[in-house]
């Protein structure tokens, strides 16, 4: 995603409570911006030694031309580009790049691909298979000036219990806006599978996963 070398700078965009911001303070000088006040406040008590602003992608309190590159970590697709393109044109230095990451099931495991069926798309939906992923990505209007976008996906793993795995997913915006009957007929209904399948029954296993990545470059 990044040509890598000494100084680079860094804005870590929608940084949330910093789980991004960490890698990259290992690639270089990294500044980030969060427009929640209660995840921004967990950032800076987490990694005290990095800037964090409070901002958005629409108003970004950097100045002209301050860094090399741009990323959002599951993010990108709550950005309003008529004014944040722009904005991202603005402190992104000539060559700069933009990256949107986002982190998507492996559904080409055949299990993974059940997993999502029977979870339904309330709780697995958009940009959160690669499938999904690329459409809605291909929906994003990027800046004027940038290259077409590169798309790549590369692959890990999760540490998950069937218990942990489904408290993750009570988590999602779909399932937490679910009446409480529906959410907890839901959640048992993913527990029950996993609790069935050989792959995720016993203890600890690895879910599949993708990093799906969008990258593009200032011209």
């Amino acid at each position: 995603v990044l040509d890598v070398g000494v100084g680079l700078r860094l804005l870590d965009l929608g940084a949330g409570t910093g789980k991004l911001t960490a890698t990259l303070a290992t690639l270089g000088h990294v500044t980030a911006v969060e427009p929640d006040p209660a995840m921004l406040t967990e950032l800076r008590h987490t990694l005290p030694n990095i800037p964090a602003l409070p901002g958005s992608a629409e108003e970004i309190p950097l100045p002209d031309a301050s860094v090399e590159a741009i990323l959002a970590g599951n993010a990108m697709h709550w950005f309003d580009m008529t004014t944040a393109g722009p904005e991202i044109t603005r402190v992104l230095a000539p060559s700069g790049v933009l990256a949107g990451l986002w982190n998507v099931l492996d559904d080409s495991i055949e299990w993974v691909a059940e997993l999502a069926r029977i979870s339904g798309p309330a709780v697995i939906g958009p940009r959160d298979t690669p499938a999904s992923w690329r459409t809605q990505t291909a929906a994003i209007h990027l800046p004027a000036g940038f290259t077409p976008p590169d798309l790549a996906h590369f692959p890990h793993t999760q540490r998950r219990t069937a218990d942990t795995l489904v408290a993750t997913l009570a988590t999602r915006a779909g399932v937490l806006v679910m009446p409480p009957r529906q959410r907890q007929t839901t959640l048992a209904r993913i527990h029950a599978y996993l609790t069935s399948r050989p792959e995720t029954a016993h203890g600890e296993f690895a879910l599949p996963m993708l990093t799906s990545v969008l990258r593009t470059q200032r011209q």
